[in-house]
């Protein structure tokens, strides 16, 4: 189990930079970014698979199909589109700050999953967590900008609510399809999950430019719209958040109980924050680093209550003996994408 925990955190140091992009690349529509980092991840994703595609293709089945489209769109396009509408309109803090109630609702919906701890166990360290995301959102909110208006706060917090209802479904409904399908491996899953993804970017993108072209946006030919910059942040944002980072959840899914899943995407928030730190060039409030400490606080309880629970730990000893045939697999990927590198 404690893999699967050092994964999750690892995944979340990557995913903290998707609430920092938007921010840096302010000129750029929310839909311009997603098909711009999927497109990108797609493309990464194509060549991983490139030397297997042939034979993998042949043993995915209509209902593989079906998964990776909906874990496409829901976890992919749709969840960063709404993540960017938050950044834009309500701001990185307040966007994170809703997100980061993705360890409770995820909890929630997989509290009869095999090997989740009963709620109860889990009450006094959900409410840190909840008590840490409330001072978070007391510090915001006492800091709101005056040139900000109360609408555009408003479609910014709705657009991010959206986006943890989006990634709370996916982070679930993924998590049980690998359990439920030990015959892809986690680099495997996540590379086709990337593939699918981006050929549904490259159809909206596509819609998109033809749709531009057609109204004659101006937007396309602005000075301060810098497609190079554009291009090399969603690359390293595809690498980095998507690459690694998905397969880096993949291997922890397959390691811990899904509520524990829920406990570990809180480091996604808590990176966020400390980008957030970096970017706006100063340290926290007295009351963030209260929320920090809680939210940690949190999250350190619920691993102990999972470690010392008898039914997760018989889930880490099978989960360990699947985990052999991932790894070779996981290596196979690694070592076949150096020789396409090469």
């Amino acid at each position: 189990m404690w893999l699967g925990v050092l994964c999750g955190l690892l995944a979340g140091a990557m995913w903290g930079l998707v609430f920092i992009v938007p921010e840096y690349l302010g000129a750029f529509s929310p839909l311009e970014l997603a098909v711009g980092r999927y497109v990108a991840y797609g493309a990464m994703a194509f060549g991983l698979l490139l030397p297997r595609l042939k034979s993998l293709f042949a043993t995915l089945l209509p209902g593989d199909y079906a998964a990776l489209l909906r874990h496409a769109l829901a976890g992919n396009i749709v969840y960063y589109m709404l993540l960017a509408m938050g950044v834009k309109y309500a701001g990185v803090a307040p966007t994170s700050l809703i997100i980061g109630m993705l360890p409770v609702v995820v909890t929630l919906l997989g509290r009869n999953d095999h090997g989740a701890v009963p709620l109860r166990r889990l009450a006094l360290p959900l409410l840190l967590v909840g008590v840490g995301i409330a001072c978070i959102n007391v510090d915001t909110f006492m800091h709101v900008d005056a040139a900000q208006s109360t609408g555009a706060i408003a479609l910014g917090v709705l657009c991010a609510t959206g986006a943890l209802l989006c990634w709370s479904w996916y982070a679930v409904d993924n998590a049980r399809y690998l359990k439920r399908n030990p015959q892809f491996s986690s680099a495997q899953w996540s590379a086709l999950y990337g593939l699918s993804t981006g050929v549904v970017a490259v159809l909206l993108g596509a819609g998109a430019f033809a749709w531009s072209l057609a109204s004659g946006d101006p937007k396309q030919a602005s000075p301060t719209r810098d497609w190079t910059l554009f291009w090399a942040c969603n690359a390293l944002l595809a690498l980095g958040a998507s690459v690694i980072g998905n397969h880096l959840w993949n291997v922890a899914s397959r390691r811990v109980p899904v509520t524990l899943s829920g406990q570990l995407i809180l480091f996604e928030t808590l990176f966020a924050l400390l980008y957030g730190f970096l970017y706006r060039g100063h340290g926290p409030r007295p009351l963030e680093i209260a929320a920090i400490a809680l939210l940690v606080a949190g999250v350190t309880w619920s691993v102990r209550a999972h470690a010392g629970d008898q039914d997760a730990l018989a889930f880490e000893a099978s989960a360990l003996q699947a985990g052999h045939a991932d790894l070779a697999e996981g290596d196979g990927v690694a070592g076949a994408a150096h020789r396409h590198q090469s």
